[in-house]
């Protein structure tokens, strides 16, 4: 291992770094229903310009995470922050409506691309066998600790500086975030391995033939989706369900409940992947997958009723949607030839936020075709999420991918 941070060490720096890079990263679906108005948005509008960031995320990462085979995860990294940390500034000083915004937002999903599974390819470069499964868990936790701080801080800030110095301050965050990583991270001074059948960079058909790979990154697809639809419209849901719907509005604020939502979410994650070793990473993935059926059928019956119980089934749902998180993507980078893992990581990551561009626009444009947001609305959203899922279930079960090496089974 090169000099620098190893260990332990290493994944706590970049843990943190991410922490700070991606603290800004819900910012705009935390502030969603009062640009809405400020803007003159329509449901659809207000769906592109949180799905733009996920498509644009799309687009970048098979290019950035499969370079990471060749060049430094570090230096792809690092560029990543940059333009994390320019598309928050930019949106900060000069988005004013639909195409700045949606201009903005692309700029940091491109940073998303360079720094999210480049995060975790890093890691894997550097850490032995044993390690990086719970390296890749750690790396999720971070990931989940930023997004669920991400609404509380957006709410705070907007109340407290306005909507502009938030996320002007998420570019400053990201900016120390950039400063850890360049100056702690050790560079990957061994030449990466050349793939066994000497194919090129960029070709990705041999990990399209990796039928394990391939099982988890169909369902991290349908995952991601689920979680962005759950991310982007859930301060606007419960925001609904406080206005319209019977009993009290209890003390917590619609972010606060995203807040919470998120901190669940990652104990979760952390905890699905150690049931994953315990238990067989099959079994966990499947009783994840059999809970957000069940929660988001809830949510279409009963979340609408009152606010207490949106509050309660929306928790329930993060718990069960970040479940299997961890272990979805510690099982496409565990059964990756180790060759290719960036590229697999870059294909996992792609299918994955193609689900994560559509989940957001799948719920904007079923209010409007609705006629706006209604009880009918929001049934019709949340069913079309489930049956969704019920779909990957039944594909992922048909591909029986293989356990990991320490997994209970493997």
């Amino acid at each position: 291992m090169s000099r620098g941070l190893s260990g332990g060490r290493l994944v706590a720096a970049v843990c943190a770094a991410q922490v700070l890079v991606q603290i800004g990263a819900f910012f705009w679906p935390a502030l969603l229903p009062g640009m809405i108005p400020l803007w003159g948005l329509s449901n659809s509008e207000a769906g592109w310009i949180t799905a733009v960031f996920y498509g644009a995320y799309m687009l970048s990462v098979p290019i950035l995470v499969t370079l990471t085979d060749r060049v430094d995860a570090k230096r792809v990294y690092l560029f990543g922050v940059a333009c994390t940390i320019a598309g928050h500034l930019l949106f900060g000083f000069y988005a004013d409506g639909f195409w700045s915004a949606m201009a903005t937002r692309a700029l940091t999903g491109i940073g998303w691309a360079g720094t999210y599974m480049t995060g975790v390819k890093l890691l894997a470069d550097q850490v032995d066998a044993k390690l990086m499964s719970r390296a890749v868990t750690g790396h999720a936790a971070s990931i989940g600790i930023s997004g669920a701080l991400s609404f509380s801080c957006a709410d705070l800030l907007a109340d407290t500086y306005g909507w502009q110095a938030a996320f002007i301050l998420a570019g400053v965050s990201a900016s120390v975030a950039w400063c850890i990583v360049a100056f702690s991270a050790p560079r990957r001074k061994a030449p990466a391995p050349k793939p066994a059948d000497g194919g090129a960079l960029f070709d990705f058909r041999p990990v399209f033939r990796n039928r394990s790979a391939m099982a988890y990154a169909q369902a991290y697809c349908v995952h991601t989706l689920e979680m962005n639809a759950l991310r982007g419209w859930g301060v606007a849901f419960l925001g609904y369900v406080a206005l319209t719907a019977a009993g009290g509005r209890w003390h917590l604020t619609p972010a606060a409940v995203l807040t919470a939502l998120g901190l669940i979410g990652t104990v979760a994650s952390v905890l699905g992947n150690e049931g994953a070793i315990r238990f067989g990473r099959r079994k966990l993935i499947t009783l994840a997958m059999l809970g957000s059926i069940a929660v988001a059928g809830s949510l279409a019956i009963f979340g609408t009723l009152s606010y207490e119980i949106a509050v309660v089934l929306l928790l329930a749902y993060g718990f069960v949607v970040w479940l299997d998180s961890s272990s979805l993507t510690a099982g496409a980078a565990g059964t990756a030839e180790p060759s290719r893992r960036g590229a697999t990581l870059a294909v996992h990551s792609t299918l994955g936020y193609a689900g994560g561009f559509v989940g957001p626009l799948m719920v904007g444009y079923t209010l409007d075709l609705a006629g706006g947001m209604s009880r009918e609305a929001w049934a019709a959203a949340f069913l079309s999420v489930a049956a969704l899922m019920v779909c990957a279930l039944v594909a992922f079960h048909l591909m029986r991918p293989r356990e990991l090496a320490g997994d209970r089974g493997s």
